[in-house]
């Protein structure tokens, strides 16, 4: 059975940092890309950050040099974290999984588009103060 779990959200204070975890239970987890998503109140949801078999990365512009995604292969964990926050990152954090028949061709996959993933974990709030 399929299942993605996230953790590590909170209350943070502008400035400060979170790290969120994503326990990912996928058959096959080495093809698949992991990518985080966020929906803030009355917003769209939105691609945050994705990560492919062989470490390939992507960040939406807004969170470039302030998230840093990484995968622990053997624990079947990504994590995700996050930097010098600020209230605009406050917002519902979701791990999604999206299969790859061909781990490399990473590029060939629209990671920001939310409905290319297989998978959605229950989500994460992540709330930032000013």
């Amino acid at each position: 059975q399929v299942q993605l779990v996230e953790s590590g959200g909170g209350l943070v204070r502008a400035g400060g940092s979170l790290r969120l975890s994503c326990a990912a239970s996928v058959p096959q987890y080495r093809l698949y890309i992991i990518g985080w998503s966020r929906q803030a109140p009355g917003k769209e949801r939105e691609g945050v950050s994705s990560i492919g078999p062989n470490g390939q990365t992507d960040y939406v512009d807004a969170v470039k040099g302030r998230f840093t995604i990484s995968r622990d292969k053997a624990q079947n964990v990504v994590l995700l974290q996050m930097n010098s926050l600020e209230p605009e990152d406050t917002a519902v954090y979701y791990c999604g999984a999206l299969y790859m028949h061909n781990p490399n061709y990473y590029s060939n996959y629209n990671v920001w588009n939310t409905a290319s993933y297989e998978y959605w974990g229950q989500g994460t709030q992540v709330a930032v103060s000013s």
